[in-house]
C-alpha cells in the first residue's frame, strides 16, 4: 500500500507540474526585434507594449497561469508610458513577470538620443532636435552618459542673495547692481528661489536694470499656505537664475534654444559628443499600473530592469513647492498638485520591483498611490532623480462623495506595502524639497534595511496630517535604515520626518548621521517629529554627527522614546521640544553622550562597530 501510495503521489505531482507549465507563456523583447514576429527568443518582439498586449490575450483564456516577458540587452526606447491596465489584464492568480534575460541589462528609456552635433568655438557643441522631438516646453534635463548635465545657470556654484523683497513680498524683489549678467532674451529664464524646506522655480517676466528689480510671471512661493512670502524665512533668501545662453560657461552645462529647436552643450576640450550617449528625456512617465477599486491591477513583477529618462514639465506659471514635491497648483484649484513619478501605480496589488534601477529621471521615481496593497520594492537602486525617490500612499485632498477620502472612504488607504534593502541617493536634483521616501496617509507600510544618503532635504517622510486627527494612517514601521549626509541644501527636516496620529507606528534600529546645519530659520535634526505625531515608539536608534538636537518634537503629543543612543554637540540637548509638553514624551533607558566628554569619540566608535539591531 505504501508503494502504491508513493507512486500515486509522484504521478499527481508530475501531472500538477505539467498542468502548471502547459499554459505558462514566455515571450521575448529585443530592441532589434520585430512586432510582427512571434516573440520567441530567436524571433523576439521589438516593443514591450506588444508583449503586454500578447500576454493580455493569454490571460483571457488562462487567468491563473504565469507569463514572463523577457527583455534583452540594450535600450528599449518608448515615447509614451507602457500601460498595464487591470481591465485588460484579466489575470487572477497568474503572475505577469517582466524580467531581464539572465546576464543581460535591459534599459527602459523614455529619452531621445541626440546624435547630430556640430562643433562651435569655445568648447560649445550644437545639435538640432529631430522634427519628431519638437518640444512643447523647454526641456528640463539632459544626460551625458549617466551624468546629469547642468542647465546653464548663474552663478555656477552657490547662490545669489535677494537684496530686498518687493512691496507685496510675492511677485518681485530687488537685487544688487551687477549681481548677474542680464540675458538679452528673458522669455525662457527661470528663477530658482530657496525657502526653508521647499523651493520655487518660476519663469522671469521682467528684469529692470534701472531699478535692479526682478519680477516673476506669478507669485513666488506657494499661495497656500499663505505664509510663503519671499522673505518669510530669511530677509535675504538664496536664489539663482537658470536657462540663458549668457550663463553657458562651464563644462557640462547646456541650453535649449526654442526658436532653433536646438541644444547647445559645453564639453571639456578632451571630450566629444560621440564618446557617450547624450539623451534628452521625452516620455512623460515610463510605466503605469492602472487599476480601479473594482478591478485592481494584480501580480505585475519587474525584475532586473533599469528605468531611465522620464520627463516632466513644470506648470507654465511655475513650480512653487510646499513640501516633499507637493506644490501650489496653477491655475488655482483646491488641494495641492504633486510631481508625478516615472512609475505610477493606483489600485495595484501584489506588484513588485526587484533588483531594478531607477536613474536619470525628471519627476519622481516610483509612486504606489491610491488603494495599492501588498506591493514590494526591494534590492533596487534609486539615483539622480529630480523629485522624490519612492512615494507610497497619498495626501489629504482627494474627494469621495464630496468629502475628503480619508473620512468618507478610509478603506481606500494604501496599505501593507514594503520598501526593503534599497539604495536611495541623489533625489531632489531639481526640486530640492524632495525626500528619499515619502509616505502620506498609509497603513502598515514597512521601510526596512534601506540605505538613504546624499539628499538636499529629509531622508524619510511619513504622515500627512498636521494634527492628531484620526485618519487611516497607522502601524507604519521604519526599521533598520542607514540614513546619512542629508539636509545638504534646505532646513527644517531630518533623517526621519513624521506627521500626525499614527497609532502602532515604530521608528526602530535606524542609524542616522551627518545632518548638516543649513541657512534658514529652522534647524534640522536626526529625527523631526512634527505636528500631531502621536502614539509612536522611537527605540534603539543610533544618531550622531547632527548639527542640532538628535531628536526634535514640534506640537507633538504622547510618544515613547527608549533605549536610543544620542550623541550631541556642545551645549546641544538630546531632545528639543517645540510647543510640546516634555512630560508627554516618555523617556526610558536612553544613552546620551556629549562631545565635551573625554571619551566621546571612543564611545561613538565602539557603539558603531558593535551596533546591533533588536527585533
Amino acid at each position: 500500500m505504501k508503494t502504491k501510495s508513493l507512486k500515486a503521489t509522484v504521478l499527481f505531482i508530475a501531472a500538477f507540474l505539467f498542468s502548471a507549465t502547459a499554459f505558462a507563456a514566455d515571450f521575448f523583447v529585443s530592441p532589434h526585434g520585430n512586432d510582427s514576429a512571434p516573440g520567441t527568443q530567436e524571433t523576439p518582439f521589438a516593443t514591450i507594449q506588444k508583449g503586454v498586449e500578447t500576454i493580455a490575450e493569454i490571460f483571457r483564456e488562462n487567468p491563473n497561469e504565469d507569463c514572463t516577458l523577457w527583455l534583452a540587452d540594450g535600450m528599449h526606447h518608448i515615447s509614451k508610458p507602457i500601460v498595464f491596465d487591470g481591465e485588460l489584464l484579466k489575470n487572477k492568480n497568474g503572475k505577469f513577470q517582466v524580467k531581464a534575460i539572465p546576464g543581460e541589462h535591459p534599459i527602459v528609456s523614455g529619452g531621445i538620443e541626440i546624435t547630430e552635433w556640430k562643433k562651435l568655438p569655445e568648447g560649445l557643441w550644437k545639435a538640432e532636435l529631430p522634427g519628431t522631438a519638437k518640444m512643447n516646453h523647454p526641456p528640463r534635463e539632459l544626460f551625458v552618459g549617466s551624468q546629469r548635465a547642468t542647465r546653464a545657470r548663474f552663478p555656477n556654484n552657490g547662490y545669489l542673495r535677494v537684496a530686498k523683497a518687493g512691496s507685496d513680498r510675492r511677485t518681485h524683489f530687488f537685487f544688487q547692481p551687477n549681481d548677474f549678467p542680464v540675458p538679452a532674451h528673458i522669455e525662457n529664464v527661470e528663477l530658482v528661489l530657496l525657502h526653508d524646506w521647499s523651493i520655487s522655480r518660476i519663469p522671469v517676466k521682467e528684469i529692470d536694470v534701472s531699478q535692479n528689480k526682478l519680477t516673476a510671471v506669478d507669485s513666488i512661493g506657494a499661495k497656500n499656505p499663505s505664509f510663503f512670502n519671499i522673505d518669510h524665512w530669511e530677509p535675504n533668501p538664496r536664489y539663482y537664475l537658470e536657462n540663458a545662453i549668457e550663463f553657458l560657461d562651464a563644462d557640462f552645462e547646456w541650453y535649449f534654444h526654442p526658436k532653433e529647436n536646438a541644444i547647445y552643450l559645453k564639453l571639456p576640450e578632451t571630450t566629444t559628443p560621440g564618446m557617450q550617449a547624450i539623451v534628452l528625456p521625452y516620455s512623460a512617465g515610463l510605466v503605469i499600473l492602472e487599476g480601479k477599486e473594482n478591478q485592481p491591477i494584480k501580480n505585475i513583477h519587474f525584475e532586473g530592469i533599469a528605468f531611465r529618462h522620464s520627463a516632466w514639465q513644470i506648470p507654465e506659471s511655475g513650480y512653487c513647492g510646499v513640501q516633499a514635491c507637493h506644490f501650489d497648483p496653477r491655475p488655482e484649484r483646491e488641494g495641492w498638485a504633486v510631481v508625478p513619478a516615472a512609475i505610477n501605480g493606483e489600485w495595484a496589488e501584489n506588484c513588485a520591483f526587484i533588483n531594478c534601477t531607477f536613474q536619470n529621471l525628471g519627476g519622481s521615481g516610483v509612486w504606489l498611490a491610491t488603494g495599492s496593497k501588498n506591493c514590494t520594492i526591494s534590492n533596487s537602486r534609486f539615483s539622480d532623480i529630480s523629485g522624490n525617490g519612492i512615494m507610497i500612499g497619498e495626501g489629504r485632498d482627494r474627494k469621495v462623495n464630496g468629502s475628503a477620502w480619508w473620512q468618507s472612504a478610509p478603506e481606500q488607504v494604501a496599505q501593507t506595502n514594503t520598501i526593503n534593502n534599497c539604495e536611495i541617493t541623489e533625489c531632489g536634483q531639481q526640486f530640492y524639497g524632495a525626500v528619499g521616501v515619502w509616505c502620506g496617509l498609509t497603513a502598515e507600510t514597512t521601510i526596512r534595511n534601506n540605505t538613504i544618503f546624499n539628499l538636499p532635504y529629509s531622508g524619510i517622510s511619513i504622515g500627512w496630517m498636521w494634527s492628531p486627527v484620526p485618519t487611516p494612517c497607522r502601524e507604519n514601521t521604519i526599521d533598520g535604515n542607514h540614513i546619512h549626509h542629508i539636509m545638504q541644501v534646505l532646513s527644517d527636516g531630518g533623517g526621519v520626518y513624521m506627521l500626525g496620529l499614527q497609532p502602532g507606528s515604530k521608528i526602530t534600529n535606524n542609524r542616522i548621521h551627518d545632518v548638516s546645519l543649513n541657512v534658514g530659520r529652522a534647524e534640522s535634526n536626526g529625527m523631526f517629529l512634527d505636528e500631531g505625531t502621536t502614539d509612536v515608539i522611537v527605540a534603539n536608534n543610533l544618531i550622531y554627527n547632527i548639527a542640532k538636537s538628535p531628536l526634535r518634537f514640534h506640537r507633538a503629543t504622547t510618544n515613547l522614546v527608549k533605549e536610543n543612543y544620542l550623541f550631541c554637540g556642545e551645549n546641544v540637548e538630546p531632545i528639543r521640544y517645540n510647543t510640546t509638553k516634555e512630560e508627554d514624551i516618555k523617556k526610558v533607558d536612553n544613552h546620551v553622550f556629549h562631545v565635551t566628554e573625554p571619551d566621546f569619540n571612543k564611545q561613538l566608535q565602539q557603539i558603531i562597530s558593535g551596533w546591533k539591531i533588536k527585533r
